[in-house]
């Protein structure tokens, strides 16, 4: 039985970990970076393993020493969380050979799933839909460019390997290929280590909808329904929803079942997901499966009560599902918001740095998962999440209702964050009645980041008392009464 766990992750995740961990009465242990030495996730980590001496090497990311370390510690198991590892196979059979239990996968089911091309083939042999594209590996631009002549554009070129929208070009015409081809798979293989790529057919205005599968050792699965995950840019997922306002109850059958089928054909257990793309006429294809937990996860557990870290230990336990199918009902409606340390309205550029104040509502309808609190450093060497603001209530409108209220109470100071876009998303017409697609953000909204009534006023009001002000100084230098550098008369004069 697993007494032990060393999260092998950071931040947000690594405490969602180890608050479940702690229930079940698991000893955890977390490392301390030089990067963050006075991160808050190691307040919750039972024992801390002291790693900053090493500066050159991210910790995360080092499979032998992350091994090692379970090795000298004798801890029972190795949780990876999700990003940097987590879908890494040679992390999975490094802790099987050395006798150490690996909270996901096996590392044969993670190198069959992650891998975009080989999915797709067992996808196909599953009986799964799949996009229309090439049979494997696109090798070389000009087996591209046969290919992409034979089925005509728009296509996407997408890196077998990897994830989160990374090793991925859109090619919309011809004169696009060479270059786009190129930077897929450059970006691949300095992300990745894998610069190859497989190519699919564009399909141009989709649903990026995604299944929860939960399976066992034993050959039991499981689904947990659906997620919707269009509102994304550049690929990259901004907020999430459960159930799909925009699923249908037959549709949302034929994906689950497909997604436990594929599971079930591929040998899959632990937690997982299958991700689809849906298409203007409800037809849907398969995309990829993450073959981990996902960042989106508790919109999940807020709809269906099951705690799905919980589920992934005691498969990694080798025990079998305690809960069936029949066991699991949508219970109500969940929104997350991924509260990124990002600048909405300088292009969602990073804004690391001091929070010199954070705090949530008190709600019964919010779970506020963060790996920061006031005081803390966002260090800019790491993704930009600082908090997963997640809320429920029974229906669709009532959890819109909600959010608009708590995203108005949620105070963060010393930085910027995502929080005015999702206000802004709140307000358009096209999410609030539930048909929106993963070109969301260019075509439906007016504006990335929410104005309050009477802001641009306020503005002016600002500006002009600002310059007020300074004429008032100018007066009192032309009186005697002040110096005053003539640089700074001379542009108050301008």
């Amino acid at each position: 039985m697993i007494k032990s766990i060393l999260i092998a992750n950071r931040s947000e995740i690594a405490i969602r970990i180890s608050k479940t961990a702690k229930r079940l009465g698991i000893k955890t242990y977390m490392f301390l970076t030089h990067q963050e030495p006075n991160a808050l996730y190691l307040e919750h980590a039972d024992e801390v393993i002291d790693v900053s001496a090493d500066t050159f090497t991210n910790i995360f990311m080092d499979v032998e020493k992350i091994v090692n370390y379970a090795s000298e510690y004798k801890i029972d198991a190795v949780h990876p969380g999700y990003g940097f590892l987590s879908e890494n196979p040679y992390l999975a059979k490094s802790c099987e050979d050395k006798g150490i239990t690996f909270i996901g996968p096996s590392y044969l089911n993670i190198e069959k799933m992650g891998n975009k091309g080989i999915a797709r083939q067992l996808a196909i042999q599953s009986k799964v839909p799949v996009v229309p594209g090439s049979d494997g590996i696109v090798a070389s631009f000009k087996e591209a460019k046969e290919f992409v002549d034979s089925i005509g554009y728009p296509v996407i070129v997408k890196a077998v390997a990897g994830g989160g929208g990374k090793g991925m070009r859109i090619v919309q015409k011809a004169s696009e290929l060479q270059k786009m081809y190129n930077a897929a798979s450059n970006e691949a293989q300095t992300i990745f280590g894998n610069g190859a790529v497989f190519i699919e057919r564009y399909i141009q205005k989709p649903r990026h909808i995604e299944v929860q599968v939960l399976g066992d050792q034993h050959g039991n699965v499981v689904h947990l329904f659906d997620r919707e995950c269009s509102i994304q840019r550049k690929h990259q997922k901004l907020m999430e929803e459960a159930p799909s306002p925009g699923v249908s109850d037959e549709l949302r059958a034929e994906l689950c079942k497909d997604a436990v089928n594929l599971c079930h054909a591929t040998g899959y257990y632990s937690a997982g997901t299958v991700e689809f793309l849906v298409d203007e006429n409800n037809h849907h294809y398969f995309m990829e499966m993450n073959t981990r937990i996902q960042v989106e996860h508790p919109v999940t557990e807020a709809i269906t009560g099951v705690d799905l870290v919980e589920q992934q230990i005691k498969v990694a336990n080798g025990e079998k599902l305690s809960i069936c199918q029949d066991d699991i009902k949508i219970q109500g409606s969940a929104i997350e918001f991924r509260v990124n340390a990002e600048d909405v309205q300088a292009g969602f550029i990073p804004s690391s740095g001091i929070i010199q104040y954070l705090e949530a509502p008190a709600d019964e309808s919010l779970r506020f998962d963060s790996g920061f609190v006031s005081g803390k450093i966002v260090p800019a060497c790491y993704d930009s999440l600082i908090a997963k603001a997640i809320v429920f209530a029974p229906t669709r409108d009532e959890v819109i209702a909600k959010s608009k209220k708590i995203l108005n109470a949620i105070t963060v100071r010393g930085i910027k964050t995502t929080i005015p876009f999702f206000k802004e998303v709140l307000t358009t017409p096209s999410f609030l009645k539930g048909h929106y697609y993963t070109n969301f953000i260019e075509k439906d909204m007016k504006q990335l980041y929410f104005k309050e009534d009477g802001e641009y006023e306020a503005a002016a009001c600002i500006a002009l008392e600002a310059y007020l002000e300074e004429r008032a100084k100018l007066e009192t230098v032309e009186e005697g009464q002040a110096e005053t550098s003539p640089w700074i008369m001379k542009s108050i004069l301008k």
